[in-house]
């Protein structure tokens, strides 16, 4: 059965406060995009990479590929105006025989094993998500009060979010809608369940300046 990774990297640099995208940020001297790459592949060597990038963002792609001699197979395929639309453009002429993962491009610490337990755990129910504990108090917002809320009900989500490709597939047909926030939910909308696995904390997604000290720190040499 095909394998498959659409890795999705839309972002700007305006939390990062940088003017290169934050994917193209150098993380121990590669952009932070090319270790999520070489993260599927320790994963699995053959597996299908498929890279969403803004327009604009295409030719640098390319010229960063060559200037750090990143050989990787991989298909390049331009973003749309939300995230919904950026996937579903990575999905074109996908087999709906396979198993089918979309991860943040800016999530370069995922853990082999996560992916793995994500892709075991879809190929059985059909789809499967990583997530880790809440360790902080959470306080749920009612009109101009709060209310503490038991943190055991709730989990942070992480990606990849791994699916059967049908599923997917036929889930990204419908028209996009403001509660899409991630596959999960565009799955679960169509009426399909999403099992959770436990996901790696290391997994960080790299939005500020200070997330990428913390990668820094994280990633091992």
């Amino acid at each position: 059965m095909q394998k498959t990774v659409v890795i999705v990297a839309g972002g700007s640099g305006t939390r990062m406060k940088s003017q290169v995208p934050k994917q193209f940020l150098k993380l121990k001297e590669l952009p932070i995009i090319m270790h999520s790459i070489n993260c599927f592949i320790a994963y699995e060597n053959n597996i299908e990479i498929r890279v969403v990038l803004p327009e604009n963002e295409l030719e640098t792609w390319k010229e960063l590929c060559s200037k750090h001699k990143f050989n990787v197979p991989h298909q390049v395929f331009q973003g749309g105006i939300t995230r919904f639309h950026s996937v579903k453009n990575g999905l074109q002429n996908l087999s709906t025989d396979g198993i089918i993962a979309v991860h943040d491009g800016v999530r370069p610490l995922v853990s082999v094993e996560t992916i793995r337990k994500c892709f075991m755990i879809a190929g059985e129910y059909g789809a499967a998500i990583p997530v880790v504990d809440v360790q902080e108090t959470i306080r749920e917002v009612r009109g101009e009060f709060s209310v503490t809320v038991d943190r055991k009900n709730f989990k942070l989500v992480q990606t990849p979010q791994v699916f059967d490709a049908e599923i997917l597939l036929n889930a990204y047909k419908q028209d996009y809608d403001e509660s899409f926030t991630d596959d999960a939910s565009v799955v679960e909308s169509n009426n399909r369940l999403v099992m959770m696995v436990p996901g790696n904390r290391e997994n960080i997604k790299i939005t500020t300046p200070e997330d990428l000290v913390i990668a820094e720190a994280l990633m091992k040499d």
